[in-house]
């Protein structure tokens, strides 16, 4: 045993099996991530329960089970729930019922002794709703300037396929009238501003003479009359889309007439083939990807967080590699080693670990206020008292992430640097090179896996900050991405979505917080995947560099 424990080998079993644990940790944690975010988007079955209440009444509710939990009976009787039974252990599910508009309260908790009976009626639909959440109910009729198209009695199948009909209408309409509203009225939105801009840019000039005024009001009389075109077909598209209503008949019986304009979509869960499910389950996962958030962030997708989180950790890459480099350059190549050398180093370590927010409050100081404020006073002054610069944006988010980060990027590529052996310097320099052409040219090719290690290091860290971002640029929604059409196109200036910062607002900001929760983990997950793909890249380009310069190292 003494020379088992002489050898080492405990030591090593010690240090992997802490190694498997963690692995594990962390496959568990992203994995139970997924599971609660993810299923969220799986068509579940709509049971129809005949319920008695606490009258010792029947109702009856239709509905998904959320959730189920075991529950003593002494808990729902300390809450005023008297349970008839002489079972201690009682399960209760969380269903959610819908149709917020109608009943109130979206969710609801069902004891299972309380079930009468059960269905899974294959003419309940599901309506994904612009607002209200969903709509759970029976098509009862199809309705077109308030006058039957498809009148009660008619059999599901031909309700369904009128239905859709109409709702593949308005889905085209509702994409024409969000086009013309966000690309092209918007377009001549920024292109007025930009006109308002131009002119008090004159008028602070003393240049505004009539020929000025004329040039301006004739690019103003064109875009006005582009506008108003706009809004007329806005108009017309705005009347189509109001033509069609369905009638639902819910569980309680009442009869809920929605306009077809209002539906996101539609589906008939119990009515699905396993086959169909999936397909629905991948195209849900999709749009929740690529759709805009609706409802205070509960309903509708993420996207404009996900280019917010990817566009401000690329702008942070671009700033914090090059200033971490050259940091780590002269602390390692030119500085002189001494006492001052050494404190400075000494300061780098500890950056690394100030509190998050105390980054945040310096960029909203100096960046946003300071340096900001006085951008606007020299290159943006017809825009005053209304800031450019002098407001958090992508930009000074970026920035203060790129602080907070860089001495990650110095560590690491110090170190790099410091594993250059001495002797590929001395060569260089034997053979006639300048120390900055051996710098340039030997010395940090060799040193650039380090280099993508400290970057990655710094995205991944800079990917899941919230608390500076909070002061320096991110937003609960963002009216336009930082990204789009107008000149200059970028325009770094602009609030940003961001994923952290999303699930922060969402999880303790929401309204509904059962509906939210699952909104919770799947943008939880999103972000893991986010920063992953990110580092994996960055991983990729490492690797690749590392082959390229081994055979120097020898």
């Amino acid at each position: 045993m003494k020379n088992w424990i002489k050898s080492g080998a405990p030591w090593i079993w010690l240090s992997g099996a802490t190694v498997s644990i963690s692995l594990i940790m962390v496959v568990g944690l992203i994995g139970l991530i997924a599971v609660r975010g993810l299923s969220m988007y799986w068509p579940g079955d709509i049971h129809q329960m005949d319920v008695k209440n606490a009258q010792g009444n029947t109702e009856i509710i239709a509905g998904e089970i959320f959730d189920s939990e075991q529950v003593s009976k002494e808990r729902l009787n300390d809450a005023g729930i008297v349970i008839e039974t002489d079972q201690h252990i009682i399960t209760r599910y969380l269903v959610k019922t819908g149709n917020r508009d109608v009943a109130g309260p979206d969710f609801r908790w069902v004891i299972e002794n309380n079930i009468v009976a059960e269905t899974f009626p294959e003419d309940i639909v599901v309506f994904e709703r612009l607002e209200w959440g969903n709509l759970y109910g029976v098509i009862e009729s199809i309705k077109e300037k308030a006058e039957y198209v498809v009148a009660p009695g008619a059999t599901s199948a031909a309700l369904w396929l009128a239905f859709n009909e109409r709702l593949a209408r308005a889905t085209q309409l509702q994409e024409e009238i969000t086009a013309i509203e966000k690309t092209e009225i918007g377009s001549i939105n920024y292109d007025m501003e930009r006109l308002r801009l131009k002119q008090r840019k004159l008028e602070l000039a003393n240049a505004f003479d009539a020929a000025a005024r004329q040039n301006l009001e004739n690019e103003k009389a064109l875009l006005d009359s582009q506008y108003k075109s706009h809004q007329n077909n806005l108009a017309n598209l705005y009347r189509e889309i109001k033509r069609d209503s369905v009638q639902v008949k819910i569980a309680n019986g009442t009869v809920v007439e929605v306009p077809v304009g209002h539906v996101v979509r539609a589906f008939k869960p119990n009515a699905m083939s396993i086959p169909q499910k999936m397909f629905f389950y991948v195209k849900s996962i999709w749009l929740f990807m690529t759709d805009d958030p609706r409802e205070a962030n509960t309903e509708g997708g993420i996207y404009p967080a996900i280019f917010g989180t990817v566009m401000m950790v690329l702008i942070m890459s671009v700033i914090v590699t090059p200033f971490g480099i050259m940091a780590a350059v002269y602390l390692r190549e030119y500085a002189k080693q001494g006492v001052v050398t050494r404190t400075i180093r000494i300061a780098v370590n500890n950056l690394a670990g100030v509190p998050s927010i105390v980054y945040g409050v310096f960029g909203l100081g100096f960046f946003v206020y300071f340096l900001g404020g006085n951008i606007d006073q020299l290159f943006y002054p017809e825009s005053l008292p209304a800031p450019t610069f002098g407001t958090p944006g992508i930009m000074w988010a970026s920035l203060t992430l790129a602080l907070l980060t860089v001495p990650v990027v110095i560590v690491a590529t110090e170190e790099g640097l410091s594993r250059v052996p001495i002797s590929i310097r001395q060569g260089s320099l034997a053979l006639g090179a300048t120390k900055w052409e051996t710098l340039w040219k030997t010395v940090l090719p060799m040193a650039s896996p380090a280099m993508m290690t400290g970057l990655i290091l710094a995205v991944a860290r800079a990917a899941g900050e919230v608390a500076p971002l909070m002061l320096v640029g991110v937003v609960k929604l963002a009216p336009s991405l930082p990204l789009d059409g107008d000149f200059p196109y970028l325009h770094l200036d602009r609030k940003f979505m961001h994923l952290g910062f999303h699930i922060f607002d969402v999880g303790f900001q929401s309204p509904n917080v059962e509906a939210a929760r699952p909104l919770v983990y799947s943008t939880a997950f999103l972000l893991v995947c986010v920063i992953i793909v990110l580092n994996l890249a960055a991983i990729a380009i490492r690797n690749r560099l590392r082959e390229k310069y081994k055979g120097l190292d020898h």
